[in-house]
């Protein structure tokens, strides 16, 4: 009975539906350990091209010659797109089969209207395919529909991370929100320095070691208490010139203000 079990949440096959910077390191990590992927599909001919070179994977440009062989389809499209991707990809496969989206932020309930099996399979990281990455580590986040098809969803998660976690719509929509704060906007910061060090000839690499120092600081602590700078330390006079070295660049100055306030609360 248990053998019957493991059989019953064991997924064979998968197709990728989307070639992007998740869909490629699925399909790398996938494919690296042994996880079957009988097709991807992308729009990108470019995309698929380098695909078959690299993993020599059959791959569709057009949704619907998609096959409707595989135990389970991962969209891992822009947020916008997957309702209709779903909606095409339901044509082309029928309404049976175990579909699951990779976004942070879109919940699972997008499936319904299209498909009977449905759930989440979210890597919480950024990614970019010139990039490797180490996936133990890479929390993944699965939710389902049924009970059923979430065992299945997190025994396949953890084959390729030691990080599987069952999130909600909620809990991720929440952690997509912290995870925007922490990488993303953070990322953005790190713009505007090599913006405004270029403005002035000088080189974004004096700030790297300051980045990894910063990010090194949160693996012993709260974030709350490595804070460091200008405005925790109330020093109003620092504040005040870089207020007035930053009227030429008034959006940056309205940053700098409203976030020095923030801390200081």
């Amino acid at each position: 009975m248990k053998k019957k079990q493991i059989k019953e949440h064991l997924i064979k096959n998968i197709v990728i539906i989307g070639a992007g910077n998740v869909g490629y390191h699925l399909i790398d990590k996938f494919f690296r350990k042994g996880i079957p992927i009988c097709q991807v599909y992308s729009r990108s001919k470019t995309k698929t091209n380098r695909i078959e070179k690299k993993f020599s994977l059959d791959t569709v440009n057009r949704l619907g010659e998609v096959t409707s062989s595989a135990d389970l389809y991962i969209v891992a499209v822009k947020d916008d797109a997957i309702p209709v991707v779903a909606k095409k990809l339901s044509k082309a496969i029928g309404k049976n089969k175990l579909v699951a989206h990779t976004s942070g932020s879109v919940p699972v309930t997008v499936f319904k209207p299209f498909f009977k099996k449905y759930g989440v399979f979210y890597p919480l990281q950024t990614l970019s395919t010139e990039r490797k990455v180490s996936f133990d580590r890479i929390p993944v986040c699965v939710d389902s529909n049924s009970e059923k098809n979430l065992k299945k969803l997190m025994r396949l998660a953890k084959k390729i991370s030691k990080n599987v976690h069952h999130i909600n719509d909620e809990q991720r929509a929440v952690l997509h929100v912290a995870a925007v704060f922490v990488s993303n906007f953070t990322n953005y910061m790190y713009t505007i320095g090599e913006s405004i060090l270029s403005a002035e000839n000088l080189s974004f690499e004096l700030l790297r070691p300051l980045i990894l120092e910063t990010a090194k600081k949160i693996k012993t602590g709260s974030p709350k208490q490595m804070q460091t700078g200008p405005a925790i330390r109330g020093d109003r006079k620092t504040i005040e010139k870089q207020l007035l070295y930053l009227e030429k660049y008034p959006d940056y100055q309205m940053l700098y203000d409203m976030i020095t306030k923030e801390i200081q609360k």
